[in-house]
């Protein structure tokens, strides 16, 4: 059986667990990171030198790196839905996980660490007033793709929307103001009519 190190809370863990139930694939899930340490232990770092999380070990095949994982998962187990078999439909999902990856991440995780992760008294406002409009200004580019189609790739969920629904359902919930998107609300609310979703990312944020 597939076996996958990380907390739940963690968003990259989120990313491949939501592949995961998708996917219907069975796992065993070992706490690692944080509070729940693991991560510097020996055993770990010889098969994540990084000392991060996720891993898996899928059949003694070990693969680290959130997105990477999941397109491994998706070619292995989702030809014809995460993974598309028609090849731009598939370039364009995988455009989008590396956008954000590229783009989104460095300015939303910048904002959650100070909002969530950080006392009020060491709170650096002005970086997270100055990445908040970062962070509006990349997901209008998303709210106008999503004009013309339900899905970041198409008419259906793929790989490309589990990095990005990751980060939606991590900014709709932190406390910022948020310009009118109503393609990305209404993109926000399919994915919520999906259960691997709901319970895989849609977790308190701590």
């Amino acid at each position: 059986m597939l076996k996958l190190w990380g907390r739940i809370t963690s968003i990259n863990v989120q990313k491949v667990r939501w592949a995961l139930a998708e996917l219907g694939v069975a796992h065993e899930r070992i706490e690692a990171g944080m509070q729940f340490g693991v991560v510097n232990e020996s055993h770990y770092r010889v098969m994540n030198p990084n000392g991060r999380i996720p891993t898996i070990d899928d059949e003694g095949f070990v693969l680290w790196e959130s997105n990477a994982i999941v397109r491994y998962l998706a070619a292995r187990h989702g030809e014809g839905s995460l993974w598309p078999t028609e090849l731009r439909m598939r370039a364009d999902a995988d455009r989008w996980m590396d956008w954000a990856t590229t783009t989104l991440q460095p300015s939303v995780t910048p904002v959650f660490w100070g909002l969530i992760r950080s006392a009020p008294e060491t709170r650096n406002l002005k970086e997270i007033e100055t990445q908040t409009a970062a962070s509006n200004d990349a997901f209008q580019i998303v709210d106008k793709v999503l004009a013309s189609r339900p899905y970041l790739a198409g008419d259906s969920l793929t790989m490309g929307d589990i990095p990005l629904g990751t980060f939606v359902h991590r900014w709709y919930r932190l406390p910022v103001e948020r310009p009118a998107m109503p393609h990305l609300d209404a993109y926000f609310e399919r994915l919520q009519t999906r259960a691997a979703f709901r319970d895989n990312v849609m977790i308190p944020l701590s």
